[in-house]
C-alpha cells in the first residue's frame, strides 16, 4: 500500500471509538453500536399476527401499530441505556447502518402489507386465508428479524431481492 492510498482511506471516526468504550458492559454491541432491544418493536407485532387467526378482534391492535425509527423506539422504551443507544446510533458504521435501515424498511413494508391482507381475510370471513397469511407473514417477519439481529451483531448480510419477493408474496 502506498502512502497516497493510506491518506485517501477514510479516517476512523474518533466518536465511534469513544462510543465503543461507552457501550462496554451494556446491551449495545460494541462492534456495531446497535442494540437488539429495537427488535422488540417487531417481535411484539409478530406475536400479534400469530394470535390474529384465533382472536380476529385484535385486528384493531394490529392496525394501530406503526413503524418507529431506532431512535423513536428507544425514546419510548424503558431500556436502561436508552439515551446511550440513541446517541451511539449517530456513529454506527455506514456498512451496518445501511444494511440495518434497509432491512428495517423491509420489515415495515411486510407489516403494512400483512395488515392489509389480514383485514381482507377477516372481512371476507375466510379463516383458511387468515391462517395462511398470518403464518406466512409471521415466518417472513421472523426471518427479517433474524437478519436484523445478525446485522446488530456484526454481519453485513442482507436478504437477496428474490428472498424478499418470496416473503412478500410478489
Amino acid at each position: 500500500m502506498t502512502i497516497d492510498a493510506i491518506e485517501t482511506e477514510p479516517a476512523v471516526d474518533a466518536q465511534f471509538l469513544a462510543y465503543q468504550e461507552k457501550v462496554k458492559g451494556s446491551n449495545i454491541d460494541p462492534e456495531t453500536l446497535l442494540a437488539t432491544d429495537y427488535l422488540n418493536h417487531f417481535n411484539e407485532i409478530v406475536m400479534l399476527i400469530e394470535m390474529l387467526p384465533d382472536m380476529p378482534d385484535c385486528l384493531d391492535m394490529l392496525q394501530e401499530w406503526h413503524p418507529k425509527t431506532y431512535q423513536e423506539h428507544f425514546r419510548d422504551s424503558a431500556f436502561s441505556d436508552k439515551q446511550l443507544a440513541i446517541d451511539a446510533y449517530e456513529h454506527v458504521p455506514k456498512r451496518y447502518r445501511d444494511a440495518f435501515e434497509k432491512n428495517t424498511a423491509r420489515m415495515n413494508k411486510l407489516v403494512e402489507a400483512t395488515t392489509e391482507w389480514l383485514e381482507q381475510a377477516i372481512k371476507a370471513d375466510d379463516q383458511e386465508k387468515l391462517r395462511a397469511v398470518a403464518l406466512r407473514s409471521a415466518m417472513g417477519l421472523r426471518k427479517l428479524v433474524d437478519v436484523a439481529s445478525a446485522i446488530i451483531h456484526g454481519s453485513e448480510a442482507v436478504l437477496e431481492q428474490s428472498e424478499i419477493d418470496t416473503i412478500l408474496g410478489d
